[in-house]
């Protein structure tokens, strides 16, 4: 996929799997919003990423995904920010089997929500120029010792 001067969307993208995409991305040119709930994680890995891409290139949201205003709010930032969204990526995602209802609150509803919001932002009829939407979510809690087991769906968007 070519990403060169395209600007994704990352939740949870300080930590884990959603900073390794984000490394990634900026490493193929794109210009990258990272959203994640933790602060500290999040201006460490501005910081870190700075000394390795142009600053300019990334940009750190605080979001929890589960509050609806705060997604909207960070998706409103990217395009207010960069001018415009081409990838979106939901990757924040938890395993908390005591807090069950937070678990689908990030897991599914956030990424329902992300999906939704990338369409209405990058929709051609609504002054985007089309993009991609990647919803990540892991099989670990089924899979033990057997290393990575990740489930990667690629949706489009015109």
């Amino acid at each position: 996929m070519h990403v060169n001067g395209k600007v994704a969307l990352v939740t949870g993208g300080a930590q884990g799997i959603g900073r390794a995409f984000v490394q990634a991305l900026l490493g193929k040119g794109a210009k990258v919003a990272l959203l994640d709930r933790n602060p500290e994680a999040g201006q460490q890995s501005k910081a870190a990423l700075d000394e390795q891409f142009e600053a300019q290139r990334t940009v750190f949201i605080q979001c929890d995904v589960t509050d609806t205003e705060q997604l909207k709010g960070a998706f409103k930032k990217v395009i207010e920010h960069f001018g415009r969204l081409d990838i979106v990526v939901n990757n924040a995602g938890v395993n908390n089997e005591k807090d069950w209802e937070s678990t689908i609150q990030i897991n599914l509803t956030s990424v329902i929500r992300g999906t939704y919001l990338g369409l209405e932002y990058m929709r051609k009829g609504n002054g985007g120029d089309g993009g991609v939407i990647i919803n990540i979510s892991s099989l670990a809690e089924y899979i033990e010792a057997t290393g990575i087991a990740q489930n990667t769906k690629f949706n489009s968007c015109n």
